[in-house]
């Protein structure tokens, strides 16, 4: 298993695409030219276009003898610099992250400022509107717990329930930036991003905090707020209830 940052803008996401380069097609590259092998990872979570990564996590199977704790150097000296494994060890045959229960935390970060600042716009998304921080604390409230998350996954979502739960969401302000930190034991499809997105409308008085409830309880993705933009979105941790070997 490998546990992988990488900055999500040059690439259409983490999984494989015929055609397009993805951090999923980057990591396979490198393990085909280090191993001389075919290999296919697998991730534990599928970042969307644009999304970066402070710690998704991966399996591969190999006929290689290096040591497992080695192989995320080796990798690191065959990825593009915007792609690092942070760390590599050895799992059992069968294992793999998506079939633990985990505990995902994505943090979505906003500058909110009259003017953009181009040294901080790459991770995180800007807007000039101010924003009431205390707002879009008392509206993310109403989204923790176990839920059905129907109004806040993209009509395109593929799963086979929309049930999700939400363990904490934290919203803070310190100065001009407002990060909106969320844990759960899985995301739907631009899940965290519409989320973001609503808040956001909270925060600019569009919509009042218990509007947020309504909504939840509706199921229906049209009320909710829009989607926000992948910049601002970073997959921080997945933290894996199960040993990993």
């Amino acid at each position: 298993m490998i546990k992988v940052a990488y900055d999500g803008k040059a690439y259409h996401g983490w999984q494989f695409q015929e055609g397009m380069v993805t951090v999923e097609s980057e990591l396979n590259s490198a393990l085909a030219e280090l191993f001389k092998e075919d290999i296919a990872v697998s991730g534990a979570s599928r970042t969307d276009a644009g999304v970066h990564a402070k710690g998704n996590l991966a399996v591969f199977d190999t006929h290689a003898r290096i040591p497992a704790e080695k192989v995320a150097a080796a990798m690191n000296t065959k990825l593009p610099e915007d792609i690092v494994v942070l760390e590599s060890l050895e799992v059992a045959p069968d294992f793999h992250p998506r079939h633990c229960h985990s505990v995902k935390t994505y943090e979505y970060r906003i500058l909110n400022t009259p003017v953009r600042d181009p040294l901080k716009n790459r991770y995180a998304h800007w807007t000039y509107v101010p924003l009431d921080a205390e707002r879009m604390k008392e509206a993310a409230a109403y989204l923790t717990g176990e839920h059905d998350f129907t109004s806040f996954c993209s009509v395109h979502a593929q799963s086979d329930t929309r049930v999700r739960t939400i363990y904490s969401l934290d919203v803070t302000r310190i100065n001009d930036e407002i990060s909106i930190v969320v844990k759960g034991n899985g995301f739907l499809y631009n899940m965290v991003r519409i989320i973001a997105g609503t808040l956001m409308e909270v925060g600019r008085g569009h919509m009042e905090p218990a509007q947020v409830g309504e909504i939840l309880e509706a199921k229906d993705r049209h009320l909710a707020g829009p989607t926000a933009p992948p910049n601002g979105l970073c997959l921080m941790n997945i933290q894996l209830q199960e040993e990993t070997s």
